[in-house]
């Protein structure tokens, strides 16, 4: 998705930083945990353990996370038990704007001094610009959100959108990091916020070459000078 204002302004700016969603901005892990809370006190923990056993089973599949296709998938496996009806209620309504990490939304404005900020996340056409509406960080980009399938592999969309003569990738995936750091080179500088299960994985931390700048929490970007961006 791209707010169409980005297109007619057609800019190239000096620098554009792509902030990614879960678990960079946003807390996803606690939204997961209090989901699976959710299912277990509301249709008990054999759905519980279905719902989820379904959503990895798409999620590796996919390579995204798709909370309403296990919805749908979990509802047809049990049609006579109309509670299920209500479980997409709960992640549309989900309160995503209490989950944003402390400092997030300072760090957004505080390299807003020397760039465009934007959202750069993966997911689904449905659940994931919904999270970012509800969450207010649309709004806080000004509008300026992309969502792909694969962004890493969407690059030249996002160059064509915002093009900029340097970026700034920051995002809790290593993967994610490199692939980005493969195609882009000294363009990019890639951030690794050490937040979330996956920047705390042992596999992922070897399995993958460190970033340009690690830092604890994504409000630490607050700290940061312009000069800390540059090659």
């Amino acid at each position: 998705m791209a707010q169409s204002r980005t297109v007619r302004l057609n800019r190239v700016d000096e620098l554009v930083f792509l902030f990614d969603v879960d678990n960079t901005l946003i807390d996803n892990d606690r939204i997961q945990s209090d989901l699976k809370a959710y299912l277990a006190g509301t249709y008990g923990e054999a759905i519980r353990d279905r719902y989820w056993a379904i959503y990895q089973e798409r999620f590796a599949a996919l390579g995204y996370a798709d909370y309403f296709g296990a919805v749908e998938r979990c509802r047809l496996e049990a049609e006579d038990d109309p509670r299920l009806l209500t479980m997409a209620g709960w992640l549309i309504d989900y309160p995503f704007a209490d989950r944003i990490y402390p400092g997030a939304l300072e760090a957004v404005r505080h390299v807003r001094r020397w760039g465009r900020p934007v959202l750069l996340s993966d997911g689904d056409a449905i659940y994931q610009p919904r999270k970012i509406e509800r969450s207010g960080l649309r709004r806080a980009f000004d509008g300026d959100a992309l969502v792909f399938v694969h962004k890493e592999k969407r690059l030249d969309v996002v160059e064509r959108l915002y093009p900029a003569r340097r970026y700034v990738l920051i995002d809790d995936k290593l993967r994610i990091l490199a692939a980005v750091k493969a195609v882009w080179g000294e363009r990019v500088t890639t951030v690794f916020p050490r937040q979330g299960q996956y920047a705390n994985d042992d596999r992922n931390l070897t399995a993958f070459g460190p970033a340009d700048m690690a830092i604890a929490a994504i409000g630490d970007i607050v700290a940061l000078d312009r000069d800390a961006f540059s090659p």
